[in-house]
């Protein structure tokens, strides 16, 4: 699978909240806010996004710069706090992939706007 395809079969399976696991490498890599020192494994990652997905309603794609097996992802997520605040983040998304699935993914956003947003 090129580049292009599992990144459009990991937002898709995002955004209907099944399948999103399904383009992702045995020993998937995370590195993000909510991974601590990193999580390794579809099931890992999957317990991240359990969380993720409480608070999240809709993610669309902004854009996305690919070669070969590495990409850039912008990604924007509308959000809904535990108080039913909504708001949008950006969040910068870098994969990259090996043998036709991904391999892993580090993300950056506002983590101060994140903690602001979550505590209102």
């Amino acid at each position: 699978m090129t580049m292009n395809a599992l990144l459009d079969a990991y937002y898709d399976g995002l955004s209907r909240r099944s399948g999103w696991d399904a383009p992702l490498a045995d020993d998937f890599v995370f590195v993000g806010a909510n991974a601590n020192a990193g999580s390794r494994g579809r099931a890992a990652y999957g317990k991240v996004l359990e969380q993720f997905f409480r608070m999240f309603e809709t993610v669309d794609v902004k854009q996305s710069m690919i070669d070969g097996d590495t990409a850039c992802v912008v990604a924007t997520y509308h959000a809904v706090s535990p108080s039913g605040k909504k708001t949008t983040f950006d969040v910068a998304e870098v994969w990259t992939a090996r043998g036709g699935k991904l391999a892993s993914l580090a993300i950056y956003f506002d983590t101060a706007g994140w903690r602001s947003f979550n505590a209102a």
